[in-house]
């Protein structure tokens, strides 16, 4: 029996265990651990854990004492993944494999800015930008780029799950960006009295707006023996996805992946400007839209990635059923059903 423990992932990891489980699942223990109690990820786990608020320098000494009294063979990490990876040898020590990067790949990519120059040093597109840490900067960078692009955006350095971006307008009027749903809009005028009052902050990316057309590609990725497995979703607005492998994608993905070398899987993001397509990211993980790709294309990357993971063979058996056609895919919410008493 194979004890796997899956860390505060976000709720689509319910369909990546559902996979992992397709193959040999009697021979799989799941643990799963959150700080959200009633994650329905719970729903798919033998055992299940409520997390505290660990400090990130504390956690992954916390996530060593959980393998050792919980009997984790394989830790499949997603919090603070970069302080995990680094403490590999202390895992291996206890006989736990992680499904994870190395801690160098994941911290380049979680500093966009010093992905986006490793990766246009190799020929890759990404988008025009500027880093900011003032705002003295801000208002330059601003002034330069406004000329050049229709609409301009920003986030963190070193942002996940792209809480800090947002997009910035021309509205000055405050009160009537009140009356709408919030967005990810920020009026300049708003924008710019906040890192003013913040004096020095957090580095910053201010570059154009990717949206012409409004599609985001997210493209899963996984080396097995002898084959690269690449599956590009474009993702439309209501739900709607394609796989389609365009040749133009594929071909960054291929530099990508030769450049950061991935044990297992990664996710690399593109949007577009004026049709061009240009790099946005790069995640040292699964990404939540993975189980839509394996059901397009005919094949289990979770699965694949915990066989290697186990340290056993490969083999063209194994992805026999992967296949290169584009593909409309889309995905219903349903009621999940109470087996572990939420």
């Amino acid at each position: 029996m194979t004890r796997i423990w899956f860390n505060h992932w976000f709720r689509t990891a319910y369909c990546l265990i559902e996979l992992m489980k397709q193959t040999d699942a009697d021979q799989l223990y799941i643990i799963g651990s959150n700080r959200t109690e009633e994650s329905p990820i719970k729903l798919q786990c033998d055992e299940w854990y409520h997390e505290e608020d660990i400090p990130e320098e504390k956690y992954a000494e916390y996530c060593l004492a959980f393998c050792r009294a919980h009997n984790v063979d394989v830790f499949v990490p997603y919090r603070y993944m970069a302080k995990i990876a680094a403490a590999r040898e202390k895992f291996e020590e206890l006989g736990v494999t992680l499904i994870c990067e190395t801690a160098e790949m994941i911290e380049l990519l979680e500093d966009k800015a010093a992905a986006y120059e490793r990766f246009s040093k190799a020929g890759i597109n990404v988008p025009e930008y500027r880093v900011v840490s003032t705002a003295a900067q801000f208002e330059a960078a601003y002034a330069e780029l406004n000329e050049k692009y229709d609409k301009l955006c920003i986030k963190c350095v070193n942002d996940k799950g792209g809480q800090s971006f947002r997009i910035i307008t021309e509205t000055k009027d405050e009160y009537t960006q009140l009356m709408y749903y919030p967005t990810f809009s920020i009026g300049y005028d708003s924008l710019n009295r906040i890192l003013n009052n913040k004096g020095t902050f957090k580095p910053m990316m201010l570059m154009p707006l990717l949206n012409t057309p409004e599609v985001e590609v997210s493209a899963d990725c996984f080396d097995c023996v002898g084959k690269r497995i690449i599956i590009p979703r474009f993702k439309y607005s209501g739900h709607v996805e394609k796989i389609i492998f365009d040749s133009e994608i594929i071909g960054m993905v291929n530099k990508v992946i030769d450049i950061v070398s991935p044990k297992y899987i990664c996710d690399v993001q593109f949007r577009f400007l004026n049709g061009t397509p240009y790099l946005l990211e790069v995640n040292a993980r699964m990404s939540g839209g993975l189980p839509l790709s394996c059901a397009a294309a005919g094949v289990n990357i979770p699965a694949l990635a915990l066989k290697k993971a186990l340290g056993k063979a490969i083999t063209p058996e194994d992805y026999s059923g992967f296949t290169a056609e584009e593909k409309t895919i889309s995905f219903v919410e349903v009621p999940a059903a109470d087996r572990h008493a939420l």
